[in-house]
């Protein structure tokens, strides 16, 4: 395992995911205070992760055969432009193409990141890369909330955020190296380029568990800002809270603890474990009163999310034949088509009676993907 291009691309990821992490807390109501209804803060979120579903795919294919590092550095500074402009302008539909900007270059960054892992470990290592790249996501997560929480304008944020990521690109650009070795020609043959040649492939419960998980996490995103705000009068700075809290939690799991339960029990038990954990948490998470008690339920629902992230890709990039880049790519394609439905699914059937049966009933979900899944998981390279 290379530790430098791992801390290198261990603090590229923190940044990245910092600058993502800003504007969470003010996303849904940055787009209220402009007119937007429940559904469209849920269509102005899917939009992103459609740009991604069709996007990522062909990014890993273009970092197969061209390289990581481009890839990477042509995402941060599309993505920057992108934040800046969503920031500037004052209608929704300018929202609505400014965020499907933002999907279309961050689709280059993560998929690429965890190929870039895949390329640099071994497979005894791997599980632990993952892991480190997914604490550097919790990192993010923990300041980048806590930092646009404070913050009292709800279109500054994503000005910041702009700043942070050209920051990133250049530090990128002078200390990422390139981690593929571009005189091997990659196997094209055998890349899956579209996620629905994927369906029938010896990796589909992978994909699906991929899916299921974003379709779930992304509708809980969506309405958790209007729940607080309608059930609780919380705003920008609870969720901020809440959100740094939660990246704790998940930085010090995937930091330091994934990689070794991976290597010590394998990536099936901890992805029906983190199906499990995430039902747990969203059963549990209607019923508080109090900031402690809410935080507590969605920390434990997001802990159980977000071991499954790093986890799949681990277990992908081990049992994959073709290429790194290619595969991650239909995982985050997979992932994204989540995010895609999931928002506007959500946004549509919310109202702040209707927020406690739709926990129920995404927990539900959660309980069956693992229950049906739970064999063709199983038998993944047996």
């Amino acid at each position: 395992m290379k530790k430098s291009a791992l801390t290198i691309l261990f603090l590229t990821m923190f940044l990245v995911m910092l600058s993502l992490g800003v504007i969470l807390p003010h996303l849904a109501y940055y787009a209220e205070e402009l007119g937007a209804s429940a559904t469209q803060i849920g269509f102005l979120i899917s939009i992103y992760s459609a740009m991604k579903l069709i996007f990522a795919p062909v990014w890993g294919r273009l970092s197969d055969q061209h390289g990581r590092r481009p890839a990477i550095l042509i995402g941060l500074v599309g993505n920057a432009g992108a934040l800046v402009l969503f920031g500037a302008v004052k209608s929704l539909p300018w929202l609505f193409i400014a965020r499907g900007l933002s999907g279309v270059f961050s689709a280059a960054i993560l998929p690429t990141v965890m190929a870039y892992v895949a390329d640099v470990t071994t497979e005894e290592d791997r599980g632990k890369g993952m892991g480190l790249m997914g604490a550097a996501m919790g990192l993010g997560f923990i300041a980048g909330p806590g930092i646009g929480g404070i913050i009292g304008s709800h279109s500054l944020p994503f000005f910041l955020a702009g700043g942070l990521s050209v920051a990133t690109f250049c530090f990128a650009l002078i200390l990422l190296p390139e981690s593929l070795r571009l005189t091997e020609p990659p196997d094209t043959q055998e890349a899956i380029i579209s996620p629905w040649s994927a369906m029938n492939h010896p990796l589909t419960p992978l994909f699906l568990v991929a899916f299921f998980s974003a379709f779930i996490f992304s509708g809980l995103e969506t309405i958790l800002p209007l729940a607080i705000k309608d059930r609780l009068n919380y705003g920008a700075k609870e969720l901020g809270v809440m959100l740094v809290i939660m990246g704790t939690f998940i930085a010090l799991l995937q930091g330091s603890v994934l990689g070794k339960l991976i290597n010590a029990f394998g990536e099936f038990k901890l992805i029906i474990i983190g199906l499990l954990l995430n039902a747990v948490g969203l059963a549990l998470l209607p019923w508080p009163k109090t900031l402690v008690t809410l935080t507590l339920w969605l920390s434990i629902a997001g802990v159980g999310n977000q071991i499954i992230r790093p986890t799949n890709a681990s277990w992908i990039s081990k049992q994959t034949q073709f290429g790194q880049g290619a595969a991650i790519g239909v995982m985050d394609a997979f992932l994204s088509l989540g995010r895609v439905l999931g928002p506007p699914f959500a946004g549509k059937l919310y109202t702040p009676e209707t927020f406690q049966i739709s926990c129920w009933i995404a927990a539900g979900i959660l309980v069956a993907v693992a229950a049906c899944l739970f064999y063709p998981l199983r038998r993944i390279g047996q």
